[in-house]
Formats: C-alpha cells, sequence, structure tokens
C-alpha cells in the first residue's frame, strides 16, 4: 500500500478495494485524514475549470483521471455512465490527464474547452466512442456528433487556453501526488480505484463513501 493514500487522503490500497468484499473490510482499517490531506482532497474534486456533473442533493464526488486514447479509459466509460444512472446522487469530477502525447493533450483541450458551450457530456460521449486511436480529424468527427459548434469551440481554446492548461498541469500533480501509475483511476470519496474498476466495486466504493464520509 503506497503510503500516501492512506496518511493524506485516507483512500484504500487497491489491493484491498478492487477485491470481492474486501473494501468493507478496508473502511475500519483506513485511518482519517490529518488536515492537509483533506485540502489535497478537496482540492482534488474542485475545479472551476473542469468539466463536472452536480447533480442536486449529490452526496459522493466521483473523481475521474483519464486519457482519450487509453482503451481501458474506453473501456470503464459505460460503466461509469450506467453508475450516474442509477445513482442520481454522485458527482462527477472530469480530470483530463493526457499521458499518451500530444493527440491526448490535443483532445484533453478540446473537452475542457467544450464545456464552456454546454457539450461536454455529448463530446466525452463521442470521444470515447471513438474506434482505434484518436486523431485531430476524429476530435473533429466526435465533436460534429456531438453538436459542438467548432467555431465557438477554437474561440474558446484560444480565450480560455491558458486556464484550461493550468486544470490539465494540476491534474498531474495531483496525480504524482497520489501516485498514480496511469489512466483511468477513480476516487470516488476517499476511496482510490486504480485500473478499470467493474460496477460492483464502484457501487461498493460508493457505498462505503456514503457511510463513512461527508464528502
Amino acid at each position: 500500500m503506497n503510503a500516501r493514500y492512506s496518511v493524506m487522503l485516507a483512500i484504500a490500497a487497491a489491493a484491498l478495494v478492487t477485491a470481492p468484499g474486501a473494501l468493507a473490510q478496508a473502511v475500519d482499517r483506513t485511518p482519517r485524514a490529518p488536515a492537509s490531506g483533506a485540502a489535497l482532497h478537496r482540492q482534488i474534486q474542485n475545479d472551476p475549470v473542469l468539466p463536472t456533473i452536480a447533480p442536486a442533493g449529490a452526496d459522493v464526488t466521483l473523481v475521474l483521471f483519464s486519457d482519450y486514447q487509453c482503451p481501458y479509459c474506453r473501456k470503464v466509460h459505460p460503466t461509469i455512465e450506467q453508475l450516474r444512472r442509477e445513482d442520481p446522487k454522485i458527482r462527477v469530477v472530469y480530470r483530463d490527464w493526457p499521458i499518451f502525447g500530444a493527440i491526448s493533450r490535443e483532445a484533453a483541450r478540446a473537452a475542457i474547452a467544450v464545456n464552456y458551450q454546454g457539450r461536454h457530456t455529448a463530446f466525452n460521449n463521442a470521444l470515447m466512442q471513438t474506434q482505434g486511436r484518436i486523431t485531430s480529424q476524429s476530435i473533429r468527427v466526435a465533436a460534429d456528433r456531438a453538436g459542438v459548434n467548432w467555431a465557438r469551440l477554437q474561440a474558446d481554446l484560444a480565450a480560455h487556453g491558458d486556464a484550461i492548461d493550468a486544470a490539465i498541469a494540476r491534474t498531474g500533480r495531483f496525480a504524482a501526488t497520489i501516485g498514480l501509475a496511469g489512466t483511468p483511476a477513480l476516487l470516488i470519496g476517499r476511496y482510490l480505484l486504480p485500473g478499470a474498476a467493474d460496477l460492483a466495486t464502484m457501487r461498493e466504493a460508493v457505498a462505503a463513501a456514503r457511510a463513512g464520509a461527508t464528502d
């Protein structure tokens, strides 16, 4: 277990979270986060620039670290959507972490920028359903499928580019701080699920977060 997980964020180790029935045991063994860890947790959960789905009455936050070129991110995407459909009290924060090169960064910047015109959900779905490698052309195709105003997107990239780049940089720093090795990774409440977690594991983490925390 990475000590930073428990000391800084009080989240369970991956081996405990992903094993069937083990999350309940992990809850009892997870120490409380110190004030500095709580502050870091709040920063990870909240960013004014990043796309966020925040339903009224949401009581658990799911933070997703992902890259549009990551095949496991595409695999976990429909599972997260299923979780959202069945549990309307989950708040989702999309932390694009473009670790697979320039085209990943291009896709991440576009995904954040389309949020300024309220099309992130549709664009995110379209990009996650892209077959094969992401290219500049497939980003444009996904934008068209999602009903994105392309001229407005380019204008928002120009107007908000510095803020978008800063948000991506923050995500990279947070990923390094909590010891992430790759994408996808989900932070549900204070429980870390690295990799493409299945629906049952996500449900278990949500239930534990509700039972043991206020965030």
